[in-house]
């Protein structure tokens, strides 16, 4: 498996992450319904069995619980992955009805928190998850810094910032990586946060390569319409008319290419977004040890430029309405 070095960091990561977000579980505002652990860990401990070595979670994943999941997966196997986490977005308690705000000012606190549900001595990256407020980014930032230097965490990256964004961090301390949405549903990135950060030598990790699950080819009208209540796709707009049918078209398209080499649509929509160089490496999610299993094609599979230009026409084709 060809690994990638993430920026400036000594961290050598698998071309495709586990990504946690889901198995969080359904108690938030950004839930994706009700998630049983052992699902999660049975998930988790596939990918690693099958060569992923990092893992990317939240703070804010399940208010808490995605990272306490990780630790109970990594407390029952001998594989040691980098382990991510993210700051900046805090909650109440059951009284303040876990409303999620976002601040900067509580990093330090975050950290600790983390380190503790994780289990972990340092954690090998730490990313703001938002930069929000952002009157907040340089004292945040700071902080981050100060995490670094004092071991508690080992390299520091944001997620979701913009260009402007990264310049200001980088006066403070070195940015090792970003972490913003990419996919070919989704492709604002391209014009100027990749180049920025492939000029940088800011390493990327891109989330949702299959927009949250649009473009695994097993999405159907059907199973969006009976979503759980807890489940945030049901409001999202890209699984709303008009936008829904179209991107169930590109999923098809995918799919025909996908069966030419015995690969799902998923695995074809993460191998478009590793096509482009400045990708340091996908986050991928899997809800359970199939749907790793799925996926896992994606560590060594990639498009060809003839394959990269017929999916380019078609999505040029078919403009979301």
């Amino acid at each position: 498996m060809n690994k990638k070095q993430l920026g400036n960091s000594d961290l050598h990561l698998s071309p495709i992450g586990f990504g946690a977000w889901a198995i969080g579980g359904g108690d938030w505002a950004f839930a994706w319904g009700p998630q049983d652990d052992n699902d999660s860990i049975a998930a988790i401990h596939k990918a690693l069995d099958l060569g992923i070595n990092w893992i990317d979670t939240a703070a804010v994943y399940g208010l808490g619980h995605s990272e306490e999941v990780v630790a109970k997966a990594l407390a029952t196997t001998s594989h040691k992955p980098y382990v991510f986490t993210k700051c900046a977005m805090v909650w109440g308690d059951k009284e303040d009805k876990r409303e999620i705000t976002n601040s900067l000012k509580q990093i330090r606190r975050e950290a600790e928190d983390s380190l503790r549900r994780l289990n972990v001595e340092a954690i090998d990256l730490y990313q703001v998850h938002w930069p929000k407020p952002d009157e907040e980014i340089e004292e945040g930032w700071s902080v981050m810094a100060d995490l670094q230097r004092e071991g508690k965490v080992r390299w520091i990256g944001v997620s979701n910032f913009s260009v402007a964004q990264m310049e200001r961090a980088a006066k403070i301390a070195p940015i090792t990586s970003n972490q913003p949405p990419y996919s070919m549903l989704n492709r604002a990135v391209e014009a100027e946060i990749l180049p920025f950060c492939a000029k940088h030598n800011i390493g990327t990790i891109n989330y949702a390569p299959m927009h949250s699950g649009l473009l695994t080819g097993a999405m159907t009208k059907e199973r969006v319409a009976a979503f759980p209540g807890n489940d945030f796709r049901r409001n999202a707009k890209n699984y709303q008319e008009p936008l829904l049918s179209r991107n169930l078209a590109v999923a098809d398209h995918l799919k025909e290419i996908g069966t030419r080499h015995n690969v799902s649509a998923g695995v074809i929509a993460i191998a478009w977004t590793l096509h482009n160089p400045a990708i340091t490496a996908a986050i991928v999610g899997g809800r359970n040890a199939k749907q790793v299993e799925g996926v896992i094609p994606a560590v060594t599979f990639r498009l060809t430029e003839a394959e990269y230009a017929e999916i380019n026409t078609f999505l040029a084709a078919h403009p979301a309405p």
